[in-house]
């Protein structure tokens, strides 16, 4: 959660929103998991799936769900259940190379060596590969030509937003000015 919010932050929000309601278009119903089918959904992806376990490093402590294929405007990622799986807190802070964060391989990877666990990194990938492509929860594989419109769509919303949030800053300090007499 920010502690500091700004125009990038609500844009952001908006991509997520956004990358949510064509995750549930692919997924044909909502996927709200804090309730109802969704919940169920989660619960058996966490505890069945992944054996209450996270799915990087096998701990069994308080899971959160992490997206493989990050919701942002980088990666494009879908709220989908065969995008989610089981992570501790640790591991559901995505490692970077330089300023970009990585793929889930290379965050699985990065995660196995830092646990000095490269052993168990096949079983890990070909674990979370089958949730997303053969399991219960297969994952749509976008074309091209979708993932170039999403890029287009996702671009505009974020630069929209962002931009109608410094606009309604700037509104508001012109009318302050304006109608405020007394300043401290």
């Amino acid at each position: 959660m920010a502690v500091y919010n700004t125009s990038a932050d609500a844009a952001n929000t908006a991509v997520r929103g956004f990358l949510t309601v064509i995750g549930e278009y692919y997924l044909g119903r909502a996927f709200n998991t804090g309730s109802k089918k969704a919940k169920e959904d989660w619960l058996k992806i966490r505890d069945e799936i992944f054996e209450a376990k996270c799915a990087y490093c096998g701990v069994k402590e308080k899971l959160q769900i992490d997206h493989l294929i990050m919701i942002n405007r980088t990666q494009f990622g879908l709220h989908h259940p065969g995008n989610i799986v089981p992570a501790c807190s640790e591991c559901n802070t995505r490692t970077k190379k330089g300023n970009e964060y990585n793929g889930w391989e290379d965050h699985l990877s990065a995660l196995c060596e830092r646990n000095g666990e490269k052993d168990k990194f096949f079983d890990r990938y070909n674990k979370i590969k089958n949730h997303r492509e053969k399991g219960e929860y297969i994952y749509p594989v976008l074309t091209d030509e979708e993932t170039k419109t999403l890029k287009i769509i996702i671009n505009n919303l974020y630069d929209r937003v962002k931009s109608e949030f410094e606009q309604s800053v700037n509104l508001y300090e012109q009318l302050d000015t304006a109608f405020t007499k007394n300043k401290f």
